[in-house]
């Protein structure tokens, strides 16, 4: 009987397990974090279990449901209307024969919140990053201090690097949604950097990968000083790395399925650094026709 009683049991709580999974995302806005918290196996040693069932935190909101709701619904319009009208709302001629795109552009508090920062603090590291709008809110303005001290904790090797990094883009019902850039060759910024290497990164999701780590990377050396510098990267300058290391086997980036943007600091140089960034868009560049910049290797030639 108690091991029937225990096989009912578990049984009950991997179907409830599962069960959450499948439905959270669905009924997420109705619950509080409370039903997150519940699920959780966590508990701080020395701690008392908690005697209260689970089922008792639980605060359903019909309210804030109802409000996600109606949001997602009028983001599935818009993206219904725009599939029908043309990508991005443009009538189809006029995307096939657009040379510019301006992606990014800072000009008010709302435009950095499409942005995340990011330094080695997350693994231990003593480094620091911020992003906030330049003089007269014509652009964005990311600064901080580079602290290459590694972390005594007997794992990492390595500490020293601040990133800013674009959030991916998102479709209604918490879709994942990729940029389509296919239609230009080149990246587009207008910078002002003090000197430093930065390193722009491209992450991409494409059809036929199980590397979750793969990125392209390009080095933009800055020039510094007190003037604007535009900077036009081809995408065929772009080299393929995975986890930090670059892939014997490159081939060109996958511009039809990039996922998000971001820039990374990490020249192994103590120090105070900044980066102003008015735009950043797209060309297309009919008088470049490069496709590939680096030479192509077979993994296993025929002799």
């Amino acid at each position: 009987m108690a091991l029937t009683t225990t096989l009912l049991s578990s049984a009950y709580v991997r179907g409830r397990c599962c069960r959450h999974k499948v439905l959270h995302p669905l009924l997420g806005p109705l619950l509080s974090d409370s039903v997150s918290k519940s699920y959780s196996s966590y508990r701080r040693p020395g701690s008392q279990p908690e005697k209260k069932v689970s089922w008792q935190d639980i605060d359903f909101s019909f309210k804030k449901g109802f409000d996600v709701l109606k949001t997602q619904l009028s983001m599935l319009k818009k993206e219904t209307k725009d599939y029908l009208v043309g990508p991005g709302g443009h009538q189809l001629d006029q995307y096939l024969l657009e040379q510019t795109k301006v992606l990014w552009e800072f000009r008010s508090q709302e435009d950095l919140n499409k942005w995340v920062v990011s330094s080695d603090v997350e693994i231990g590291g003593k480094s620091e990053v911020f992003l906030q709008l330049g003089r007269n809110n014509q652009a964005a303005l990311l600064y901080g201090t580079l602290n290459t001290e590694v972390p005594r904790d007997g794992e990492t090797q390595y500490s020293g690097y601040c990133s800013m990094r674009a959030k991916p883009p998102m479709g209604s019902f918490f879709r994942k949604k990729y940029y389509d850039w296919s239609n230009f060759n080149s990246l587009y910024l207008r910078v002002r950097g003090d000197g430093r290497p930065w390193m722009v990164n491209i992450y991409t999701d494409p059809y036929f990968s199980h590397q979750k780590d793969d990125l392209y990377n390009y080095f933009m050396f800055t020039r510094g000083g007190p003037y604007w510098e535009e900077i036009k990267i081809p995408f065929s300058k772009f080299f393929l790395s995975s986890r930090g290391r670059i892939q014997d086997n490159q081939h060109p980036i996958w511009l039809d399925k990039v996922s998000t943007l971001g820039f990374t600091i990490g020249d192994k140089v103590d120090g105070p650094f900044q980066l102003e960034i008015d735009f950043i868009g797209l060309l297309n560049d009919r008088a470049h026709t490069e496709e590939f910049a680096y030479e192509m290797y077979e993994k296993n030639p025929k002799i």
